[in-house]
Order: C-alpha cells, then structure tokens, then sequence
C-alpha cells in the first residue's frame, strides 16, 4: 500500500468534513455540511463547524468557501465586517 494512494479501508486523519466532494454540489447543499458535529473541543465546550462558510460579494454573488482550503479568504471576509454603536454588522 502507498502512501500517495492509501486503500481504502485505511485510517485517515481528517474529519470526513474536511473532504471536498468530487462530484458537483450546490451552495444548498454545501450549506448543509458538517465538518464537525457536536463534538468537544480542546476547552470541553461542544461545537458544530460547517464544512462551509457561505458568503455574498458585493455584487450579490453567493459564494461556499471551504472551511480549510479558503480559510485565508473567510478570514479576509471576517476583517471586512464591522459593527456600529447599535450592534449592526456594517460591510466595508
């Protein structure tokens, strides 16, 4: 058995979650995804993660990122958000 192609009764390391599809999906699909499910974290508190993080771009696009392979543009989408002395999100 390989490493570059593991068989598959082998043990993997990621969170099924974590695995993109190889066949098409929709954002309503992808939307509905979890990569973890109710499972303790590192401080005992129980957490739900989605697979993916949906978006909207400023032209109204709907966007699925991956929670792992976009995380530096999920981050960048994080940064542009701001709240104002009401507690409303304000987008720059």
């Amino acid at each position: 058995m390989s490493i570059d192609k593991p068989g598959k009764d082998m043990e993997r390391t990621v969170n099924p979650g974590d695995r993109i599809s190889d066949e098409p999906q929709t954002l309503e699909e992808k939307a509905q995804q979890l990569a973890v499910d109710h499972v303790p974290d590192i401080t005992g508190d129980v957490v739900t993660v989605p697979t993916y993080v949906m978006v909207e771009e400023a032209d109204g696009e709907k966007k699925a990122l991956h929670h792992v392979k976009d995380a530096d543009e999920i981050s960048d989408v994080i940064r542009q958000a701001r709240v104002d002395e009401n507690g409303e999100r304000i987008w720059d």
